[in-house]
């Protein structure tokens, strides 16, 4: 049975992830993982953030752009928070962040949501421009999920390694 999420408004991703793992324990005993993440634009002082999935249904990227379209500051980063717990666990929040800057004007249609818009450090090109494997290698959410991943491995090599004392 899946529990629906519940989030509260903040302007941290990681404070959204860490109330919402805490609820969804309330109620289950079973390890819990929960992700949010933003698209935060320092030009903007910071907006979308975690509002990123409203303002994009509203506004769009054209929106985003109308928005910024006097800015000189176009620094952006995708930040994705990744927290995880059981009624057993203490909760744990892994974070992964790509920085980069928002382009003048929506190109490529690789990937989705604002990917046509942002263009990461060490690139000339928005992620709509690059490849499934190139937006991968430097996605937020892989990077988040990555240190969740090596956290668990890692946790259940000390758990299985407990039992063998035993």
């Amino acid at each position: 049975m899946r529990a629906a999420k519940v989030e509260i408004q903040d302007p941290r991703p990681e404070n959204i992830a860490r109330f919402a793992l805490e609820s969804a324990l309330k109620n289950n005993k079973r390890l819990i993982v929960v992700e949010d993440s933003g698209l935060f634009i320092e030009g903007l002082s910071g907006f979308p953030g975690p509002y990123s999935s409203f303002v994009y249904e509203t506004i769009g990227l054209k929106g985003i752009l109308s928005l910024l379209r006097s800015s000189r500051n176009r620094r952006a980063y995708f930040q994705s928070s990744v927290a995880a717990g059981s009624s057993s666990l203490e909760p744990q929040l892994f974070t992964g962040t790509v920085r980069g800057r928002i382009s003048r004007s929506i190109l490529g249609k690789t990937g989705f949501g604002y990917d046509p818009i942002f263009i990461p450090e060490g690139s000339r090109k928005t992620f709509g421009q690059t490849s499934w494997s190139f937006k991968n290698r430097n996605s937020h959410r892989a990077a988040a999920f990555q240190k969740f991943a090596k956290w668990f491995r890692r946790r259940q090599l000390v758990l299985s390694g407990l039992e063998r004392v035993r």
